[in-house]
């Protein structure tokens, strides 16, 4: 009786072999679904600290009534509700008229820019496609405006809009005479002018770099086949590649339309800390409206709202270019 327990006991782990199996593949199924997730939780940690507990923190103090009175303590500030809120989008109000006037130029700097910036990437990334002598190197200098550091291109054409000695009044109007004397860029409505000027040569690469590694997955013989057809390079472009980079071009548009919207670097060392009236971008009026005035709780209601405008414009174009996406699948 005993010596066959063991035996029947055997018997019925042979005929069954998927009872052990089961426990094995469902451990072993739990380490690889847990494991990228592992992986990804010191990434969200520095996330948290860097980002989202920042966010938070400006987001109660759009509630609070802080000024320089409460700014060694600010958790003993005041709360003010909706109140500097109400401040930002009274638009008949000077301040709520300054942040919608800051808006619109904002907005257009930002279409100007980026539309500037995919153009002239596109056409340099079709062009570096042929090969011809010299175009690694001419690929490396297109790249160096995007290489540079920020603030040391931007302190660069500083001295070059200089009133007097500058290079570029120097070249407009000594050397060409466009102009019937030198301008000045740096204040006035030519700040716009100047500021444009510098985002679109530091913004260029990035689209340049991005259409190019796109290009790369576009077959030779569907332009091969088009040029046998009789297709111009022009018909090419419009048939062929732009088609071919929507969805390049889609994410490119998003990330250079956010970068440019928020870019508070370039203003900021181009003009210093109080931006002329047509350059006064959305990033610097809020650093004016929290830094210089020091009026905290103001100056978060409006990153707030503009935290809300960018969600909302992401929110949207996602939609839209998925909706775009999904007759092109079927």
């Amino acid at each position: 009786m005993t010596a066959t327990a063991p035996t029947a006991e055997a018997a019925a782990r042979k005929s069954s072999p998927g009872a052990e199996r089961g426990p094995r593949r469902r451990t072993g199924r739990i380490r690889r679904i847990g494991l990228p997730y592992l992986l990804l939780l010191p990434a969200l940690l520095l996330e948290l600290l860097v980002h989202l507990v920042p966010m938070v923190i400006g987001i109660v103090m759009s509630f609070k009534e802080l000024t320089q009175f409460y700014i060694r303590d600010w958790g003993t500030a005041p709360w003010a509700g909706l109140d500097n809120y109400k401040v930002s989008v009274d638009f008949d109000a000077p301040v709520g008229a300054a942040l919608l006037h800051s808006f619109f130029v904002t907005l257009a700097f930002t279409v100007l820019s980026v539309g500037l910036c995919w153009l002239i990437g596109t056409a340099a990334a079709i062009y570096m496609q042929d090969t011809f002598r010299g175009r690694g190197l001419l690929r490396a200098l297109f790249l160096v405006p995007y290489a540079l550091p920020v603030y040391a291109a931007v302190i660069t054409w500083v001295f070059m809009f200089q009133h007097d000695n500058g290079l570029v009044n120097h070249v407009l109007h000594d050397q060409l005479g466009l102009t019937d004397k030198p301008s000045f860029w740096l204040i006035g409505d030519n700040s716009f002018v100047a500021l444009l000027t510098v985002s679109v040569w530091k913004g260029w690469p990035f689209a340049f770099l991005i259409v190019m590694a796109g290009l790369q997955n576009i077959p030779r013989e569907l332009y091969e086949a088009a040029a046998l057809d009789g297709a111009g390079m022009i018909q090419q472009v419009r048939r062929i590649t732009l088609p071919s980079l929507r969805p390049v071009n889609q994410v490119l548009v998003l990330v250079l339309f956010l970068w440019t919207f928020n870019d508070f670097n370039t203003p900021f060392v181009l003009f210093g800390r109080t931006a002329p009236e047509a350059a006064d971008l959305i990033s610097v009026h809020i650093y004016q409206a929290s830094f210089v005035t020091w009026n905290f709780g103001t100056g978060s209601a409006m990153s707030v709202l503009l935290l809300l405008f960018l969600l909302v414009v992401t929110g949207v174009y996602l939609v839209l270019t998925s909706r775009q996406r999904r007759p092109s699948h079927g």
